[in-house]
């Protein structure tokens, strides 16, 4: 009997050393792309082109993300700016010099419950991953 605990907790031991690494990866690497994506956005909406980040621009967001294996209506996109204007009307840009603020996060999907085997445990269901930032509009409007 004391053999087969013994076997038992080294089984459950060695699944999560053998599987834990990869989990982590999948999670540096989905975080990893919700950064790139928050600082192409930011770099593309902050532009002297637009100077906002609208509905068309968080749609091609998400298309771009799915295709990395992320679920598209879990996506969650938090657009603002620095002075409390709306930083995703495409018909009044933000000025030069307002900082757009850009939050896109998506849940961890359970992916860390693995950590359960050694007594780890895993976020909760409502815990997320994020890629963040802000950047200065360069928008002038002419005339």
């Amino acid at each position: 009997m004391k053999q087969l605990l013994v076997f038992v907790l080294f089984a459950a031991l060695f699944c999560w050393l053998m599987f834990s690494p990869i989990y982590k990866h999948v999670l540096i690497i989905r975080q990893a792309l919700l950064q790139q994506e928050a600082d192409y956005m930011l770099e593309i909406g902050a532009s002297g082109r637009y100077g906002y980040i609208d509905g068309s621009m968080i749609a091609e967001s998400r298309e771009r993300l799915s295709r990395y294996g992320f679920n598209a209506p879990s996506l969650q996109y938090e657009v603002a700016s620095t002075t409390g204007a709306d930083a995703t009307n495409a018909f009044s840009p933000l000025s030069r010099g307002i900082g757009i603020r850009l939050r896109i996060a998506y849940p961890y999907d359970n992916l860390l419950n693995i950590d359960r085997l050694i007594g780890l445990e895993p976020p909760s269901s409502d815990s997320r991953i994020s890629g963040s930032g802000m950047k200065m509009s360069e928008f002038v409007p002419a005339g």
